[in-house]
């Protein structure tokens, strides 16, 4: 049984919400009923009303808020609106990274953002393509600078090699370290082993500047470095931040200016030829490619995680328990049988959607006619108030026809904040259907042209679950979110039993 997710309430209400009627209350009512309407369990609410939105960081509620989410405290945050959450750009891309790090969601009920929901999780990627173009502006213009740099033959920063220092925004050769670097040449062509030298740098009590023991891949990037030969090197690499590594750029953009030589040409020749060679022999094949339902294939009989354990032209989905069985290619070809049955017609889409629209549309009419008749109510009542402040009212009259009017208000309070969070959940659920339907109706059709990363992204936004027995196979789907409250949304099933028939298993 799945655990019931626990949530947290986010409350900052401005002055002006209040002055509206919007009051902390009203916003804690809302992202209740929205949260029980999904089933989550409301754990703890974050108070900050009367505190200014320009940043939010540094309040102890935050604080607390972070903590709670690293912790598993609570799995998502519910809040009325995003600039309720930040106001500040920094900062919503700070909560943004956070949350996706600690596998947290955002709900913020005024923009229909659930990023539970399938088409919730496009927020994510849009909040990184914002925080990525960012980087990427800063980086553009430090950037644009090195080139010149570099050809002037100034300083980009950094320290200088093993071996050197910089002295007046010059390179010289520094008499401390010069002969470490020259001993790793020498023991290099001793020996041809990396791994070797790094060990005997290491047994004889040598470290790097940074007070670390060797390591073969520090030993290749100082054997590689030209400029023990005396030819300093710019310009010559790019970060990848999405591999945490450096890579070459075309020799074309290299700026090369002449250092003082620690050893000589021949000598730096000679160790990279050994290098070039032991490359070519060991050159290992590339990573292999993850199965495509890794993760997601559970064993009926002992709810274990099944995995592919041995790659080969008969892999199986194994459980290491129970050892049930399945083969990767039956499964994987059920998968895509029920895509059939997953993807509805161009018809049936239109309806389903077109229901939800209009249920939704119902909903919002009659969330603007109750809050025209609150703000009827509300002009009334200042004006029976002024009349009875300048005696125009007996005390008598004055109650006759305040109390009802109270009354109402108090049922129109009640009522608006329910009926908001029926349209939130009503807008989220429209939203996720409408982007994960209509991308995917002709997914069955182009399913063999699809690369495994495709597919792979394909699964992981609409499957849940993928039970194997013993006779039959259980997909659950979760492109449909549940609507639980007296007015249900149009459903459509989810989840579908098939039987192995020709997925045969082998115990």
């Amino acid at each position: 049984m799945e655990q019931t997710k626990s949530v947290g309430i986010w409350i900052r209400v401005s002055t002006d919400d209040q002055a509206k009627g919007e009051s902390p209350e009203h916003h804690e009512k809302r992202a209740r009923l929205y949260a029980e309407s999904k089933g989550w369990n409301v754990v703890t609410v974050y108070h900050l009303e009367a505190l200014s939105g320009k940043t939010v960081m540094g309040y102890g509620e935050t604080k607390r808020m972070l903590e709670d989410i690293r912790s598993g405290n609570i799995t998502g945050l519910i809040f009325s609106k995003l600039a309720r959450l930040a106001r500040n750009t920094k900062e919503l891309l700070e909560f943004s990274e956070i949350f996706k790090n600690e596998n947290a969601d955002l709900i913020s009920l005024q923009e229909a953002i659930d990023t539970s929901s399938p088409a919730g999780r496009l927020f994510y990627t849009m909040i990184a393509a914002m925080a990525q173009w960012e980087r990427e502006e800063i980086a553009s213009r430090v950037s644009a600078s090195i080139p010149i740099r570099a050809k002037l033959n100034k300083s980009l920063g950094g320290i200088a090699p093993l071996g050197y220092k910089w002295e007046n925004k010059k390179m010289v050769i520094d008499e401390k370290n010069a002969p470490l670097r020259i001993l790793i040449y020498e023991l290099f062509l001793k020996y041809r082993r990396k791994k070797v030298v790094a060990k005997i740098l290491n047994e004889q009590g040598y470290r790097s500047r940074t007070n670390k023991e060797f390591t073969d891949t520090t030993i290749r990037q100082l054997l590689r470095d030209p400029s023990a030969k005396g030819e300093r090197r710019v310009n010559y690499s790019k970060r990848v931040p999405s591999r945490n590594t450096f890579i070459l750029k075309p020799e074309s953009e290299w700026s090369l200016h002449p250092c003082p030589a620690l050893v000589s040409e021949d000598v730096w020749n000679e160790c990279n030829r050994i290098l070039d060679e032991s490359l070519i022999k060991n050159k290992k094949p590339g990573p292999r490619p993850k199965h495509l339902l890794a993760g997601f294939v559970h064993c009926a009989d002992c709810d274990k995680k099944m995995y592919v354990f041995h790659a080969s032209k008969y892999s199986n989905y194994r459980c290491s328990g129970c050892k049930n069985r399945i083969a990767a290619n039956d499964i994987e070809e059920i998968f895509h049988d029920q895509l059939k049955t997953f993807l509805l017609t161009e018809t049936s889409v239109s309806e389903y959607l077109e229901t939800i629209d209009t249920q939704l549309q119902g909903k919002e009419k009659l969330l603007l006619s109750v809050s025209q008749e609150r703000e009827t109510i509300s002009k009334k009542i200042d004006h029976f108030i002024e009349m009875r402040m300048n005696n125009e009212l007996s005390k008598e009259i004055f109650a006759d026809k305040y109390k009802p009017l109270e009354d109402r208000l108090r049922q129109i309070d009640s009522s608006i904040p329910e009926l908001q969070a029926d349209i939130d959940f009503m807008k989220i659920q429209h939203r996720s259907s409408d982007v994960v339907l209509s991308d995917a109706r002709d997914l069955y059709t182009q399913w063999g042209t699809l690369s495994l990363d495709d597919k792979r992204n394909i699964v992981e936004t609409i499957t849940e679950r993928i039970t194997v027995g013993r006779e039959d196979i259980h997909i659950k789907l979760s492109y449909v979110p549940t609507y639980n409250k007296q007015e249900k949304a149009p459903s459509h099933p989810s989840q579908n039993g098939v039987k192995k028939q020709h997925a045969q298993q082998s115990i």
